[in-house]
């Protein structure tokens, strides 16, 4: 038995679930909860109605995919706790009268660990990882309503313990670009699990969300809110109460656009807050905070989510259209 490779197996699994803010589950595929960019991240991932040519919408809503995005290649890294180190890379591709095309990459290092028997001693290092690639297609209904599925292959490995997976999602977006407001339903990583780590099936961490996104007439100023984890209402984790129940399945996020080269971005988790919080009063767990500038024809964006005591995660994004 090896000691350090069980206590390593379950340390990812728990902290994978409980970063992300969603569902209590423990799944050995969690990292398909992260979020792979900086704006999203600022936004406390509250991002899946947002419907303005960011290519990195293709993870939380297949459907956003249209010709805004087209052309456009997102570069993320994730600089996790500890050696903990994630990057993103994704990309699309409109074809006029078939529909818009989005391919992505997620890949997630633990780092490198010493291998221990169950006496203590040592024999040489391993290494653990998860890695996903996506394809997506998202096609026009008529002016207002937009369609799109994805496709994912994922690979997670622990030592010489694998597990892998089919997944897929499937998202719809309501769109009134006159009043440059949109509403979007998706559900995420509906699958199958192809092996598993040990003999307890790991299972796919399947959502149900839906979300709104509203530019202000008069102010610069977008605001989003996205209700994930749907089909677990009436679950609310322990201790959950009244209001706080409500929220423990809501994200928000605004962001203000002081210029098209320059924004600053506030999202807020309820359910990552009470996660992690570590502090009886003014802790931000479950904040993220960001920003945004253009240089030339380059994207570059920043943010940082806080992990209360524990400290925060950093997170680079840069984009382009090619």
């Amino acid at each position: 038995m090896r000691l350090t490779t069980a206590v390593l197996a379950i340390l990812t699994f728990a902290m994978s679930s409980v970063a992300l803010g969603q569902a209590d589950r423990v799944t050995g595929f969690s990292f398909l909860r992260m979020d792979p960019s900086a704006r999203s991240a600022a936004l406390a991932g509250s991002f899946m109605a947002i419907f303005d040519g960011d290519v990195n919408a293709l993870y939380y809503n297949p459907a956003l995919l249209s010709e805004e995005t087209s052309g456009s290649i997102s570069f993320s890294y994730l600089n996790h706790l500890s050696d903990i180190n994630a990057a993103f890379l994704t990309y699309s591709r409109h074809v006029d009268g078939v529909a818009s095309f989005g391919a992505g990459l997620r890949f997630l290092s633990w780092g490198s660990f010493d291998r221990a028997n169950e006496f203590g001693e040592r024999d040489g290092t391993f290494s653990a990882g998860d890695i996903a690639l996506t394809v997506g297609a998202a096609r026009e209904y008529n002016s207002r309503i937009r369609y799109g599925a994805n496709l994912h292959v994922v690979y997670s490995s622990i030592d010489t313990y694998h597990a892998s997976a089919l997944a897929a999602d499937f998202g719809a977006t309501y769109v009134l670009a006159e009043s440059n407001f949109a509403a979007s339903v998706s559900l995420n990583n509906v699958g199958v699990t192809v092996s598993s780590f040990g003999e307890t099936r790991d299972e796919l961490p399947f959502d149900l969300r839906i979300g709104i996104a509203k530019k202000l007439e008069h102010l610069p100023i977008l605001l989003t809110a996205t209700a994930f984890d749907l089909h677990n209402i009436g679950n609310a984790p322990e201790g959950a109460s009244g209001i706080g129940s409500v929220f423990q399945y809501l994200a928000f996020g605004g962001e203000v656009r002081f210029s098209p080269a320059f924004h600053v971005r506030l999202g807020y988790n309820h359910r990552k807050h009470e996660s992690l919080k570590q502090k009886s009063r003014l802790d931000f767990a479950g904040v993220g905070i960001g920003a945004g500038i253009v240089v030339r024809r380059i994207k570059f964006d920043y943010a940082y989510s806080s992990w209360s005591s524990l400290g925060g995660l950093n997170q680079l994004t840069i984009g382009t259209t090619l």
